[in-house]
C-alpha cells in the first residue's frame, strides 16, 4: 500500500518535474533520464519525513538537472552546426483555457526561448526556469538551489535581463500560426516559389539542426530570399521520395513531422509576427526525433 501511495504521489508531479527538466535540458531523453533518478531517490527516502512531496521531488528534479547540464555544456561546444532543442509534444488540451496562462506555457518551451536560456549559466537557467515558468517565489528557489535568497534574486535579475535582450517577440496565436504553417506546407511541397516568398518577412532566417548526422544548413540562412530558395530546392530533391507530411503540436505550437518510410525524418517549425514567418526551425538530426517514431 505504501509503494502504491509513492507511486501514485509521484506520477501526480511527474508532469511538472519533467517539465522542469525538459526546460533545464532541452532533451527529451535527458529530462527523462533525470525524473527517473529522481523516482529511483524518492522510493528509497524516508516518506514519512517529508512534508511537502512536491517540494522535495522539485529540489531533486532541479539538482540533478544542473548536475547533468553541466555534463552537457562540454559536448554542446563540440556539436556540429547549429543547435536546436529536441521536439517535445505538448497537448496542454482543456486543462489550460485559451488566453495568457496557455501562451505563456508554450511561450517556455518554445524553441526560441529555449535557444536563448543556453546562453545562460546552469544556475542562471535553474532560477529563471522555476520563477519564470513555474512561479516559485524566491525563497523556495534559495532553498531548493541551498543559495542565499539575495544571491537568488540577483541571478533572477541577470537571467531575465539576459532573456529579455535576446529573446525575439513573435506571437503564439494557435490559429495564425496553424493557417500559416499549412500555407508554408502547401507552397513547399507544391513547389510555388512565389507563394513560399510570399509567406516570408524580408529578414525571415533559417536554422537547420542536423548534429552533423543528417542534410541541413550549417549555418543561419538569412533573408527571405535565400530562405525561400533553400527550402524551395530541397522540396524539389525530395519530390520522390515518398515522404508523408503530418501536423502536431510540439513545443507549444503547430509543427510538420516528415516521414520516410514511416520514420520520422524532419521537423519544421515557425516563429510568426505580423502575419509572416520570420524563423523557421528545422530538426534532422536522428537523435532528436525518436520520441516522436
Amino acid at each position: 500500500m505504501a509503494t502504491d501511495t509513492a507511486t501514485e504521489v509521484f506520477e501526480e508531479h511527474r508532469p511538472v518535474l519533467m517539465g522542469v527538466a525538459y526546460r533545464m535540458l532541452g532533451r527529451v531523453a535527458d529530462a527523462e533520464d533525470v525524473v527517473q533518478e529522481t523516482w529511483l531517490r524518492w522510493s528509497a527516502a524516508e516518506r514519512h519525513e517529508v512534508r511537502a512531496p512536491r517540494g522535495f521531488l522539485v529540489r531533486i528534479t532541479t539538482r540533478l538537472a544542473l548536475d547533468r547540464l553541466r555534463q552537457l555544456r562540454a559536448r554542446r561546444e563540440s556539436y556540429v552546426g547549429p543547435w536546436l532543442p529536441e521536439p517535445l509534444m505538448t497537448d496542454f488540451g482543456p486543462v489550460l483555457p485559451d488566453g495568457a496562462e496557455r501562451a505563456a506555457l508554450a511561450e517556455s518551451v518554445s524553441f526560441a526561448v529555449l535557444v536563448v536560456l543556453e546562453s545562460l549559466s546552469p544556475l542562471e537557467r535553474a532560477v529563471f526556469v522555476l520563477r519564470e515558468a513555474f512561479g516559485y517565489p524566491y525563497a523556495e528557489i534559495a532553498r531548493i538551489l541551498d543559495r542565499g535568497e539575495a544571491a537568488v534574486r540577483q541571478l533572477a535579475a541577470r537571467a531575465r535581463r539576459h532573456v529579455e535582450e535576446r529573446r525575439p517577440r513573435y506571437e503564439v496565436d494557435p490559429a495564425q500560426r496553424r493557417d500559416l504553417t499549412e500555407r508554408f506546407l502547401a507552397a513547399a511541397t507544391g513547389g510555388d516559389f512565389a507563394a513560399l516568398l510570399s509567406l516570408l518577412a524580408p529578414d525571415a532566417t533559417l536554422v537547420g539542426d542536423s548534429g552533423g548526422k543528417s542534410r541541413a544548413p550549417l549555418r543561419v540562412i538569412a533573408s527571405a530570399d535565400k530562405v525561400a530558395r533553400f527550402l524551395w530546392g530541397a522540396a524539389r530533391k525530395s519530390a520522390d521520395d515518398g515522404l508523408t507530411f503530418e501536423f502536431l503540436e510540439l513545443n507549444g505550437g503547430t509543427a510538420i513531422l516528415v516521414r520516410s518510410g514511416g520514420a520520422p525524418d524532419t521537423v519544421f517549425q515557425l516563429d510568426v509576427a505580423a502575419g509572416r514567418v520570420q524563423r523557421v526551425y528545422i530538426v534532422r538530426n536522428p537523435d532528436k526525433l525518436t520520441a516522436l517514431t
